[in-house]
């Protein structure tokens, strides 16, 4: 009998090992429905979220905080995407880059809050804030996933 116990290393064990750690390969195109789906959301997120600011009975410096947040949230949110991605293909990812990705991340959402939670407005339109943000943050990434995963395939098909 073969047992293998944990603290053996052997060549089969490191072979094993090396077998599990296939990089996968995404080789699915996204459908065009997908793409327009994600695109579309992407856009009425920003325009909602712009046309409620420059509708909205505030200081100039509070809509530009309100802009800016949204600016910096979809960058984050584009590059934790990339960082992780970049991650499960195997392309190498420092650690203190992924970490400020998802900081930044968390500090974009977090300054919405705030900012909201402190702001001379109605409940209806600190909630229309916040989803209109939320669907931003949630279409950019989709958006840059069908980018990335097209031109994957794409350069795939050249070869």
């Amino acid at each position: 009998m073969d047992y293998k116990f944990s603290n053996d290393v052997s060549q089969d064990t490191v072979t094993e090992k090396k077998e599990k750690k296939k990089n996968k390969t995404y080789d699915q195109k996204p459908t065009p429905a997908f793409i327009s789906a994600s695109w579309s959301a992407l856009f009425i997120g920003m325009i909602s979220y712009c046309t409620g600011l420059w509708n909205a009975d505030m200081l100039l410096n509070e809509k530009g905080y309100y802009f800016t947040i949204l600016l910096f949230g979809l960058f984050s949110a584009v590059s934790v995407q990339k960082s992780v991605r970049d991650r499960l293909e195997g392309i190498p990812v420092t650690e203190i880059y992924y970490g400020i990705s998802w900081f930044t991340t968390l500090t974009s959402i977090l300054l919405l809050i705030i900012g909201l939670w402190n702001a001379d407005l109605e409940l209806s339109e600190k909630g229309f804030y916040g989803m209109s943000f939320a669907l931003s943050l949630f279409a950019a990434i989709a958006v840059q996933k069908n980018t990335r995963d097209k031109k994957f395939i794409e350069n795939q098909e050249e070869k």
